[in-house]
């Protein structure tokens, strides 16, 4: 049996709750992880959500800006919702699932963009990020025989020369710099994170999720990143059997910038 897990920073959950509800329509994953949901939790749209049968919901939101939501078709238990560089944003959520046979750790992220320049000494956005990044060494890939760790999210982090449309052009650009690229891969590494988009995918292929609102014709440009990810602890490996970006989604009325991943496991 395929089950599904999807992120999507949806960028203002009200705002886009229309194409919220459609994507689980046609599309209709396991567990939806949202990011960017600008929303407090006392005012998360959960009624049309149920409605269309994802009865479970755990929510970390905060007013007009961040924010990590994820929703199910079964039951989760929440785990943490853990703080970062002693700032009270809201931008992780940690659940818990049973499925094929294990019990499943589930971190839902949103990394901070970390602002416009690249220089931690005059941009503190640029320094808020790194220091994220740092601290994400604490979420490990922890499984065992009887469990397993996934991860997902926005991680404004496009690490890998064929995740941007171009390396060379990007490489003083926030989101893949090379302080940016190799402490992020580090991290994962050190974590013992598998990256699984790129599990069995040509090098040399690009994968984006995101294109800016500032180009004309994101299409025709397709100046992309692959800035939201999909990462499981080895032990889910063999049971990973690819993934789909939902490309179309970009192309919606009033859209977000980022598409869903969504991720497909062989679980029982």
């Amino acid at each position: 049996m395929t089950f599904t897990i999807a992120t999507w920073n949806i960028n203002s959950v009200r705002l886009r709750m229309p194409l919220v509800e459609r994507f689980l329509q046609e599309q209709a994953p396991d567990i939806l992880c949202l990011q960017e949901t600008k929303c407090p939790d006392d005012q998360f749209p959960s009624a049309p959500l149920r409605k269309l049968g994802y009865e479970h919901i755990a929510i970390h939101g905060q007013k007009g800006y961040h924010g990590v939501a994820t929703i199910a078709k079964r039951p989760l238990e929440i785990v943490e919702k853990r703080r970062f560089c002693e700032i009270e944003d809201s931008r992780h959520l940690s659940v818990r699932f049973s499925a094929g046979g294990r019990l499943l750790m589930l971190h839902n992220f949103y990394v901070p963009a970390g602002g416009d320049e690249p220089n931690v000494e005059i941009n503190p956005k640029f320094r808020h990020k790194l220091g994220f990044v740092s601290e994400m060494h604490a979420i490990r890939a922890e499984h065992d025989d009887a469990s397993g760790s996934i991860l997902v999210g926005d991680l404004n982090i496009a690490p890998l020369e064929h995740d941007v449309w171009s390396h060379k052009q990007l490489l003083n650009v926030v989101s893949h710099t090379p302080v940016e690229t190799t402490s992020f891969e580090a991290m994962r590494e050190a974590s013992g994170w598998v990256d699984l988009m790129r599990l069995n995918i040509p090098y040399e292929q690009k994968i984006y999720t995101w294109w800016s609102y500032r180009a004309k014709d994101w299409e025709l440009s397709n100046r992309g990143r692959r800035l939201d990810h999909v990462w499981s602890s080895p032990n889910l490996v063999p049971q990973f059997t690819g993934y789909d970006i939902l490309r179309e989604a970009r192309g919606w009325e009033r859209p977000s910038d980022h598409v869903p991943v969504i991720a497909k496991f062989d679980f029982e």
